[in-house]
């Protein structure tokens, strides 16, 4: 199939530090290009792929200073897709809701995968306006808060095999949290359960802008008053595997929906268990007592540090591999494409051409 991926482009693809959404688009794409299809990305202009780039800024937004707005970017972006759509069996969006406006006539043969929460008040009647777009969602906990819409289907994360190693025995005697600084992934949480369980904890975590109040008036105390917590800030997809493959296990301590939490796969990859808060996607992805513990209340998830040695770390892999592999996030995806009416319509038309031709011959 021809197929364009038009990713965010707020990180290149894939992400020099963090970025959820970009690292998943950069592994389906390189997984379509291994598998035969013929692939476009959509992205920005550092972004490293063996698919076909089209540049779509000089570099990554959130990492060039010049830019203030991003949306300016990738409205031009978005506008370079309506252009080439007809060099497309299938366009893959990645860009939230900015392009529903622009793809009326070709809809049915495009799919957008809301990687973002979508519990907005602001969302319902943009959404119930575009009801025709296909769209998928990350794990089926994010469509709850959703009116009538064209589900395409439910695809969860997967990672290539080879990205993070498996970690059979952890060298560090720490619990690590790894991600974002904001009060919804619950980073003060994580100092409290690691104070309780009596162990080490290392942060590892971006501070946006937005986010700064919250570090310097929640956060930056707790690790100053805390001897036990290191804070490391971003790390990159190199430093991520050793950080997360000596942990003797992950918290998520989460208090939010969770469209999917990305971190919590990376950590299975290693072979590191995960504790994680009951909230959005989570049920979905961590198997309780196989590949990490759901809990509900700081106190428990303390509890449970003690009960990590139960967790076979071959087991938490195994399930990895048994659930979130890159090769069955792209099949799910191609299995989506072909489903699409305007693609099945096409696939038809043709269908019908070599037949008519076989008669004539």
């Amino acid at each position: 199939m021809k197929i364009a991926q038009i990713a965010p482009l707020a990180e290149r693809c894939p992400p020099r530090l963090y970025g959820g959404t970009e690292r998943i688009v950069s592994y389906l794409t390189e997984e379509l290009v291994r598998q035969g299809h013929e692939v476009t990305l959509f992205a920005s202009g550092d972004s490293m792929t063996s698919a076909q780039l089209v540049r779509c800024s000089e570099q990554a937004l959130r990492l060039d200073a010049s830019v203030k707005d991003p949306i300016p970017s990738h409205l031009i972006m978005l506008d370079e897709v309506r252009r080439r759509a007809d060099d497309f069996d299938v366009l893959h969006f990645h860009t939230d809701l900015l392009h529903f406006p622009l793809i009326r006539d070709f809809a049915d043969r495009t799919v957008t995968t809301l990687h973002l929460r979508l519990d907005s008040s602001d969302l319902p009647p943009f959404y119930t306006a575009f009801r025709h777009v296909p769209l998928v969602s990350i794990s089926d906990a994010q469509r709850t808060p959703m009116p009538a819409v064209t589900w395409a289907g439910t695809v969860l994360h997967g990672l290539p095999s080879d990205t993070l190693p498996f970690s059979a025995n952890p060298q560090g005697d720490y619990l690590a949290f790894l991600g974002r600084i904001s009060p919804e992934k619950g980073p003060d949480r994580a100092i409290r359960i690691a104070s309780l369980a009596g162990m080490p904890l290392k942060m590892a975590a971006k501070i946006d802008k937005a986010d700064q109040p919250y570090w310097e008036e929640v956060v930056a105390p707790m690790v100053a008053a805390h001897p036990n917590v290191e804070f490391i800030g971003e790390i990159n997809e190199h430093q991520k595997a050793a950080f997360l493959g000596n942990a003797r296990a992950l918290l998520f301590p989460i208090d939010w929906p969770e469209p999917f939490g990305l971190v919590m796969i990376e950590a299975m990859a290693c072979g590191t268990p995960v504790i994680a808060f009951n909230y959005g996607s989570v049920p979905e992805v961590i198997d309780d007592g196989v590949s990490g513990f759901i809990v509900d209340t700081i106190e428990e998830a303390a509890a449970r540090v003690g009960r990590i040695g139960e967790l076979d770390r071959a087991g938490v892999r195994g399930r990895f591999e048994q659930r979130f592999t890159v090769g069955r996030m792209a099949e799910d995806y191609v299995a989506i494409y072909r489903s699409l009416p305007g693609v099945r319509r096409e696939a038809a038309r043709l269908a019908r051409a070599v037949e008519e031709n076989f008669e004539l011959a």
